[in-house]
């Protein structure tokens, strides 16, 4: 009896020992299934349902409902909520939140050197560490990624990932008047001189340029000395006048602000002549164009320019724009930009999924499609975007041989926002020479 006993028990203890080992079993393939594939597809295959990412950013009103709207599908298909907050005061209080420990999981910079000043505190995740880099190298232009490459503590870092965009290299003009002159759009430097001789000769002013803006007048001429930096020298070159390692004081930025004051300067060129450049308004300063018959021809000004136009014109019809040309065609056809870079703080795998869902056009598609947006990313499709500017400006910036960042707010505020607006904008009112502006903007650089 005690042995019939003895042999059930064993019996039970055996069967128990043979149904862990089963099911353990089946649990590590089921594991294995869970983490398999990159993140974003872990995520769309639901590993992450009910996890909450947040995420700081400037998008406020308008803005921030198509970034919202943006995002729902992703939110939707994944289970991921992405708690998204804007705020005016982004720059000052982002730096508040992350050196107080409080970071959000994503935040939104629309100034890059921002995020680099936290790169440089070691705040920031390096996205090397989980996203595939073939796949970045193929769905950016290689300035894109080169731009989001940062200096941390411990060497380089993928520092984030970019967004949404803008294009600055833009030329306007006023179609309907130009069409009926029989003016060409030009395709070289060459030609846009050329154009610009054929305007005067026919008595008449080719460009309409302001730089007034207030406490921030000077703005638009840095622009337009960093677009001939791209065109005139080495993108190494232009990296290194934005840290400060190349002077103003150098032939390299002495041969960008000579060739911009070629144009600007020459008689008959600029309407108002050039003491007006420094009173004009920058809004106000395309709306000669639209005069009948026009008192100026060609502005090169970023998209968003279309706001101060006279209300009632029609893209196309009543305006339009080309490219800004390149200089030296050593240098290809490169673009000036402006956008949002999405750097991560808190590493956590959906927070993974997040940052490689922004690296897909699927991302700002909704917003594209919203209008206010342009895609950086290639696997974007220009079919997306609802209206001739914004297509025009997204075909632009995807064609380019290379990107750069506005210059001027990479800098440091004290030359940035400072000597380099103040400096300029004397020169161009000839209340210095250039030997003395290029020396002052040098001399404000911080130590």
């Amino acid at each position: 009896m005690k042995t019939t006993i003895w042999r059930i028990a064993l019996l039970v203890v055996i069967a128990t020992m043979c149904l862990s080992a089963c099911t353990a079993a089946t649990e590590v393939p089921t594991q294995a299934a869970e983490s398999s594939g990159s993140y974003l597809e872990r995520a769309f295959a639901g590993e992450f349902d009910g996890t909450v990412v947040t995420m700081a950013g400037p998008f406020v009103d308008s803005d921030a409902v198509k970034f919202e709207e943006s995002i729902k599908d992703f939110e939707e298909k994944t289970g991921i909520d992405i708690q998204y907050a804007g705020s005016k005061e982004f720059e000052a209080s982002i730096s508040i939140s992350i050196d107080g420990g409080n970071a959000p999981d994503i935040a939104d910079f629309p100034q890059p050197g921002l995020l680099e000043t936290q790169v440089k505190k070691g705040k920031v995740v390096d996205l090397n560490t989980f996203l595939d880099m073939k796949k970045l190298q193929a769905n950016y232009n290689q300035s894109w990624l080169d731009m989001a490459t940062m200096e941390g503590p411990d060497g380089p870092i993928m520092a984030g990932v970019w967004g949404r965009v803008n294009g600055k290299s833009l030329v306007w003009y006023p179609k309907k008047a130009f069409d009926e002159a029989g003016y060409e759009v030009p395709e070289t430097w060459d030609e846009l001189i050329a154009l610009s001789d054929q305007i005067a000769a026919d008595g008449d002013t080719p460009w309409c340029i302001g730089i007034e803006s207030g406490a921030a007048t000077g703005w638009a001429a840095t622009d337009w000395m960093e677009e001939i930096m791209l065109r005139t020298t080495s993108l190494e070159n232009y990296d290194k006048w934005v840290t400060g390692e190349l002077k103003f004081d150098s032939p390299e930025v002495r041969k960008a602000a000579e060739t911009m004051s070629d144009l600007w300067f020459k008689e008959g060129y600029v309407y108002g002549g050039r003491q007006a450049i420094v009173t004009t308004s920058f809004g106000d300063s395309p709306k000669p164009m639209f005069e009948n018959p026009p008192k100026c021809w060609l502005h090169k000004q970023g998209n968003f320019i279309t706001s101060f136009f006279p209300e009632g014109l029609e893209a196309g019809v009543d305006y339009d724009f080309f490219y800004f040309p390149g200089i030296d065609t050593t240098y290809g056809e490169p673009v000036l930009v402006a956008g949002d870079i999405y750097a991560m703080f808190n590493d956590r795998p959906e927070v993974r999924a997040v940052m490689e869902y922004f690296t897909t056009g699927a991302s700002v598609e909704g917003w594209v499609r919203a209008g206010g947006a342009i895609s950086p990313h290639l696997d974007s499709n220009l079919d997306w975007y609802s209206n001739a500017v914004d297509r025009g400006v997204a075909e632009i910036i995807l064609n380019a041989t290379s990107v750069r960042f506005d210059g001027s707010d990479l800098m440091p505020g004290a030359v940035g926002s400072g000597s380099f607006w103040k400096s300029m904008t004397s020169y161009i009112s000839d209340s210095i020479d250039l030997d003395t502006a290029l020396k002052e903007i040098d001399a404000a650089w911080p130590q």
